[in-house]
């Protein structure tokens, strides 16, 4: 379980490719202090830490998370976004972030204002009712308020610590992210689904 506050930006060292499954080396100023087993948020994306060295930490990812993510289109050199599970007695500063990502969106425009930055992504039409306008979403893991929702798009404003502190300065028009949407949103549409069957 996360919080889409991101505490550091891990560099894709090196990728290893066995059978469907890919593997990635990631250096970071968190790599020394993470434990192999524990499950950390890359860009969104869950992954179990399997090994330590160097100031580096090894995950893999199976052909499904590669299907459903934009971990398929990841380089050597890409910037990933960070965060290690939430501690249960501190605040929620984000929302409730489970690293399970629902979908990917592309952006199709970037706006850069005067200290600030919008982006707008589309996703496909079957989530339009998990996206609400100044509703909760997580963009490659950061926790972040969408605004001028429609049937198939958001935008989200980005302040310039965001900017700085996450891989949101590397996104272009044409790039797809990972997108996971509010989970109480999802508890919601699930039963009411249900009531209706």
């Amino acid at each position: 379980m996360f919080t889409g506050i991101i505490e550091q930006m891990g560099l894709v060292e090196a990728i290893e490719t066995t059978g469907t499954n890919a593997t990635f080396w990631i250096s970071s100023p968190l790599s020394a202090e993470l434990k192999i087993d524990q499950s950390v948020s890359h860009s969104g994306v869950c992954l179990t830490v399997e090994e330590i060295k160097d100031n580096k930490h090894r995950v893999t990812a199976i052909e499904e998370t590669l299907n459903k993510t934009n971990l398929g289109t990841w380089k050597t050199g890409t910037l990933v976004n960070l965060e290690r599970c939430m501690i249960m007695n501190g605040r929620l500063d984000g929302h409730i972030v489970q690293g399970h990502v629902d979908a990917t969106a592309v952006c199709i425009k970037k706006l850069t204002l005067n200290g600030s930055w919008e982006y707008t992504f589309e996703f496909d039409t079957q989530f339009a009712h998990l996206v609400i306008e100044k509703g909760s979403i997580s963009v490659n893991g950061t926790s972040l308020t969408c605004f001028n929702v429609t049937n198939n798009s958001f935008t989200v404003a980005i302040i310039p610590y965001t900017f700085e502190h996450t891989n949101m300065s590397q996104l272009e028009e044409g790039h797809y992210i990972n997108v996971e949407f509010d989970i109480i949103g999802k508890y919601i549409q699930r039963m009411a689904q249900l009531k209706k069957d």
